[in-house]
């Protein structure tokens, strides 16, 4: 696997499901809390967080992952609700959720070195982040979420993972590979 110029300076690397379908009620929503532009990661549900090192991702991790996720069926959610993780984190709730965690369980069933959140969170909940500590202040946040649970629900087409990486936990972040699901 050919490793791009980009890629050697990345310094984490991530496993996410891309949910373009909410892209442009999230950037809206995040290019008016946050000062210093829209987020330079896409609208996504994270699968798993930290992942291999990117200089250690090979075609073989690559192949390991897709064999990981290669029984899992595309599927569909929708995003109806807001939710919190206290006053910092605004984000999404899918419902399903369980198609998420399903992914998460298999990859890391394939990578037990790798834990989502480095094991900070024994149950992580499946969500879509849209704001988050260094995203505008507690005012701005609920009056975004307002504006989103207006223009909810969001109905999604989930139909692939997305490997990607960037040289911190912020962005930009690029995409090494997409693997689809069955």
């Amino acid at each position: 696997m050919p490793v791009p110029p980009w890629l050697r300076d990345a310094t984490r690397s991530a496993i996410i499901v891309p949910v373009p379908e909410t892209e442009p009620l999230v950037t809206t929503h995040q290019r008016a809390l946050n000062r210093t532009g829209p987020s330079l990661v896409p609208a996504h549900v994270t699968v798993l967080y930290p992942f291999v090192h990117p200089s250690r991702i090979t075609a073989a991790v690559v192949a390991e992952v897709a064999e990981a996720v290669a029984g899992i069926s595309a599927f569909e959610c929708v995003f109806a609700r807001v939710r919190w993780f206290g006053d910092e984190v605004m984000w999404l709730e899918p419902h399903p959720d369980e198609h998420f965690r399903t992914l998460t369980r298999a990859v890391c069933e394939r990578f037990p070195g790798h834990l989502p959140y480095d094991g900070e969170h024994p149950d992580t909940v499946p969500h879509l982040t849209v704001a988050d500590r260094r995203t505008g202040d507690l005012v701005g946040k609920r009056r975004a979420a307002a504006g989103i649970a207006g223009a909810l629900p969001i109905r999604a087409r989930i139909d692939r993972i997305r490997l990607v990486a960037g040289a911190d936990e912020h962005g930009p972040w690029r995409t090494i590979t997409e693997i689809p699901l069955a």
